[in-house]
């Protein structure tokens, strides 16, 4: 099968970026695959990181992708979906997180949708942070799609509000594969300037408010000192008001903060010091960072909010906190450790790695793309 891919890929950095990378590995391995990627993806004014590109230090897999959509120029739709045409795929994927992008991706995926198969591995529908053109951009890309895959109930929900009649598959995020082995605990420690004999909470990822870090913060506040608290991801807006909170925290000389980009090379080291990873999400849908945890063996503490607990099974994999409240975060924290559950969830996730696996993922949406007529 021949596969146009057109989404995030080097040399753009980020989460979703190293999901299409390993996708585009899985679907080359079986299919003819032609990756095309952002000339400008998000107008400088409008990312609110340090840069959206790999730097030099930076370990990335470069897909060969060819560079040719313009997020804000109108003429660059017209010639990427041209330029996809002309490879005469029989399937066109896409991935879908944010209504911004809704133009450029729906119009170049209308100039191919009659003669191709468009599918659209969804992200959100319904975002996290919200614009008023939301909904109408949305509505707009989904009806220049054929078919959509959702890798969580509440996406899937949320898709057919908008679009009832949509054809769709659900299946789970896989997990990440391309970071190697964690560090060896105490060499992890070492390397981020922790006392190994106290037990590790890491946050990890980009910092955006609907994130929860203020209330992880909160429940840490809550312990005694044999936490420690790792910070590590780049801040989405302004640090502030966490470090205001750290500087007031009674446990300040316990919180760890690592707020520049993690690269990947960096990444086994804090999973690798990690006893558990927790996600005290206010709002979500998925999150990537699950499948880096459990790639890692880590379990996770998360809010039951969005889909996360779909791919969180209570005590097993991890503890499903019932509210993003700081009182509950702080009382499932130590739960886990007083019954010393991060042996029996380790040999749990081992058993999930198995079952969530790239080539699984593509060849399922390879089937569906079969499917539709």
């Amino acid at each position: 099968m021949r596969i146009a891919y057109l989404s995030t890929f080097y040399p753009y950095r980020g989460g979703i970026a190293q999901f299409n990378a390993s996708l585009y590995r899985a679907f080359e391995k079986e299919h003819q695959v032609k990756a095309f990627t952002f000339t400008r993806q998000y107008p400088e004014i409008l990312f609110p990181g340090k840069t959206q590109m790999v730097e030099n230090d930076e370990t990335a897999d470069k897909i060969p992708a060819e560079r040719v959509l313009d997020s804000v120029n109108p003429l660059s739709y017209w010639q990427t979906g041209r330029k996809i045409r002309d490879f005469q795929p029989d399937l066109l994927i896409m991935k879908y997180w944010m209504s911004f992008l809704a133009p450029s991706l729906g119009m170049a995926a209308g100039l191919v949708i009659n003669k191709t198969k468009v599918i659209t591995v969804l992200d959100n529908v319904i975002p996290h942070e919200k614009k008023f053109f939301d909904n109408a951009f949305t509505r707009y890309f989904l009806n220049k799609n054929n078919g959509f895959v959702a890798m969580s109930d509440a996406v899937m929900n949320d898709l057919l509000l908008l679009k009832p009649n949509a054809r769709y598959i659900r299946m789970d995020h896989p997990l990440y594969d391309h970071f190697g082995e964690p560090l060896e605990r105490s060499e992890a420690c070492k390397k981020l300037n922790l006392d190994p004999s106290r037990k590790n909470l890491l946050f990890f990822g980009f910092i955006r408010d609907y994130k929860g870090l203020d209330l992880l913060i909160e429940a840490f506040n809550k312990l005694d000192s044999s936490y420690n608290l790792i910070i590590a991801g780049e801040s989405y807006g302004s640090f502030d008001k966490y470090t205001q909170m750290i500087n007031n925290s009674p446990l300040k000389e316990n919180i760890h903060v690592f707020t520049d980009y993690i690269p990947d090379s960096k990444v086994p080291v804090f999973f690798g010091a990690a006893d558990v990873c927790i996600l005290p999400y206010k709002s979500a849908t998925q999150s990537g960072i699950t499948s880096i945890a459990y790639h890692f063996g880590v379990p996770i503490i998360a809010t039951d909010v969005g889909g996360l607990k779909e791919t969180i099974t209570h005590e097993s994999t991890g503890l499903i906190v019932s509210e993003p409240k700081s009182d509950l975060i702080a009382d499932a924290i130590k739960s886990y450790f007083n019954k010393q559950l991060q042996t029996s969830m380790k040999h749990d996730i081992i058993q999930l790695k198995e079952r969530l696996s790239w080539s699984k993922f593509a060849e399922g949406i390879v089937n569906f793309g079969l499917e539709l007529s």
